[in-house]
């Protein structure tokens, strides 16, 4: 595991346009009922320094205009219906419709862009790691997240940037393998001789992705100084149902994620910071935390064992 900073005379390239004519660059954003959050999204896209070459916006079937609001942006607007979606298909979908653009940049419809030079400073930690499959941008929490949902965002997305191989397993376990597609830069023939993203997958695609790209030789890089305002404060249900949906995916992923050890160690060490960070910060929440971990834990378990395996490594 190593730590870097990018070099300004990266940023002056892409500053300066010339690396865009090197390599095509697209944006992907799946797109539903995105709201005013996607509006914020749009413009920031807008405000980049950085220009892709496409911007493609997947929308399944949004009925709150947030199509018309990535037309009037200018963005490429492909519809699907909504029982179509699908987490990595759709993501693979997008990938094949722009073969030209060797650096596929992923956002979610809520992740905003923090400054006209975010998504320069992701394609420039990825250009300045040859052996780079990925990279993923730290995740900053809304200016109205409460202290358990800005301790999500900074036990997750650190200050300090990385670069992770397949050999930091013994130290990083599962966090090795750990990303995000809220903000993330493919490297295109990487991520498809890894077997692109998987099908019929509920979520965790980008785990999965960033797994198999590992264990074909590459690394995944998280760039701390390209950052997106992306946090969620999920309801107690809502963390039930994502937690359910990871335990089937680990579940169905397990030959694969066998080979970066149990989440488990990765869960303690959470609950053991939460606790320090509320203890500090909001300690009259601590019962509350408490009783989420439970409510996960327990989602986890019977999303695990709810679904078979299906997917086997490679």
């Amino acid at each position: 595991m190593n730590s870097y900073s990018a070099t300004r005379g990266l940023s002056r390239v892409l500053g300066d346009g010339e690396y865009q004519g090197m390599m095509s660059i697209a944006v992907i954003v799946p797109v539903k009922n995105g709201g005013p959050r996607w509006q914020m999204v749009a413009a920031s896209i807008q405000e980049q320094r950085l220009r892709p070459q496409r911007t493609i916006v997947i929308d399944s079937g949004s009925t709150d205009g947030s199509d018309e609001i990535a037309k009037a942006s200018g963005f490429e607007v492909h519809a699907i219906a909504p029982e179509r979606f699908d987490h990595g298909g759709t993501r693979q979908m997008a990938v094949e419709m722009v073969p030209e653009c060797e650096i596929l940049v992923f956002l979610t419809q809520d992740a905003v862009l923090e400054g006209a030079d975010s998504l320069e400073q992701l394609v420039s930690a990825l250009h300045a790691h040859p052996q780079a499959g990925i990279a993923y941008g730290r995740q900053i929490s809304r200016p109205e997240a409460g202290p358990i949902e800005r301790h999500a965002r900074l036990f997750n997305y650190p200050e300090r940037s990385i670069e992770k191989r397949l050999d930091d397993v013994p130290k990083l376990g599962i966090k090795t393998a750990f990303s995000s597609n809220s903000f993330a830069a493919y490297r295109r023939t990487m991520l498809l001789q890894a077997g692109g993203f998987p099908q019929n997958c509920p979520m965790g695609e980008d785990m999965i992705a960033a797994a198999r790209i590992l264990l074909q030789g590459g690394t995944v890089v998280y760039a701390a100084q390209a950052r997106v305002i992306h946090s969620h404060g999920f309801t107690m249900a809502e963390e039930a149902r994502r937690y359910y949906g990871i335990g089937r995916m680990h579940a169905q992923q397990k030959a694969l994620l066998a080979r970066f050890q149990s989440p488990a160690s990765e869960g303690k060490r959470f609950v053991r910071s939460e606790l320090a960070f509320l203890l500090r910060q909001a300690p009259w929440r601590i019962p509350e935390a408490l009783l989420r971990t439970a409510i996960k834990y327990g989602a986890y378990r019977r999303g695990k064992r709810s679904a078979p395996v299906m997917e086997q490594a490679g």
